[in-house]
């Protein structure tokens, strides 16, 4: 697959060779992408991100992963600083677009590309707000536990009450990525709430955080900040769940930073009241 558009930028799909790229893009832009994200984005498609290239040499970026057949999620909208303006991020975004087909695309839009995105057909859902603060130096509570191979297929199902889609193929690599520390709640066999905390670029950063209440979900925090005592953890809480916010506010997290998830249609139902955190801006 490939476009030509302005001063013979070529566009074709990227590989996972070429995550450092968007990665190192991105968190040049203050993004602060997870250090093992890649394997886990292109095992749910690994034919949904795109480089555009001058002369060989990238220069744009962007991702349209595709959940299924009726939901896809748009992230990694990149262009190298020194070349923006001139078309380049506009002919990677209608290259890349076209893979997701028919489908709603979900994305999380930071302020200044919002009006942008409304024009191309995207209407904000929420708001979500990166709250960063220092993890505090406490023990894990009782009743968590990290996340056993036995625990995957549970998860996967109640994963897929908290999102628009289900998204299996992306959840078996996100659980055991190098680095990443899952932790779940049950009560008997029932899954009541699980959460993952991974190193980030500048700090680790929390998601999911998903539970069914926020006792449950004050117990999974407490587990995943326990494993970075001391130091600056990042989450981004939806604005449609108070008890999110009141949770990281009581912990003492200051927003830092703030996005809106934007649809171009309907999306099927989910648990809102249960989205503690999101798992990523990138994916959704």
């Amino acid at each position: 697959m490939a476009s030509a558009a302005p001063e013979e930028l070529v566009v074709t799909r990227a590989r996972l060779a070429d995550w450092p790229v968007i990665s190192g893009w991105a968190a040049d832009e203050g993004w602060n992408p997870g250090l093992a994200d890649g394997p886990a984005f292109f095992a749910q498609d690994p034919d949904g991100f795109f480089l555009g290239r001058i002369d060989g040499e990238p220069v744009s970026a962007i991702s349209v992963v595709n959940y299924g057949t009726d939901y896809a999620f748009l992230g990694c909208y990149l262009v190298r600083p020194d070349l923006r303006g001139r078309g380049h991020g506009l002919a990677t975004w209608k290259t890349a677009l076209a893979h997701a087909g028919s489908r709603t695309v979900g994305l999380d839009g930071v302020v200044a590309q919002q009006d942008n995105y409304r024009r191309s057909g995207f209407e904000p859902a929420h708001r979500t707000i990166r709250y960063t603060g220092t993890a505090p130096t406490a023990e894990a509570p009782a009743g968590i536990r990290v996340v056993r191979p036995e625990d995957i297929d549970d998860l996967t199902v109640y994963d897929g009450t908290c999102t628009p889609a289900g998204r299996p193929r992306f959840l078996a690599h996100w659980l055991t990525g190098p680095g990443h520390h899952a932790v779940v709640r049950r009560t008997g066999d029932r899954v009541t709430g699980y959460g993952v905390i991974r190193p980030g670029r500048d700090c680790p950063r929390i998601g999911p955080l998903f539970a069914d209440t926020a006792e449950d979900a004050r117990a999974l925090f407490a587990a995943l900040t326990a494993e970075a005592a001391g130091r600056e953890v990042a989450i981004d809480v939806p604005e449609t769940n108070p008890a999110a916010l009141a949770l990281v506010e009581e912990a003492g997290f200051t927003p830092s930073f703030e996005t809106a998830r934007m649809y171009t249609g309907p999306v099927r139902p989910y648990a809102q009241e249960r989205v503690f955190g999101v798992t990523t801006l990138e994916l959704g």
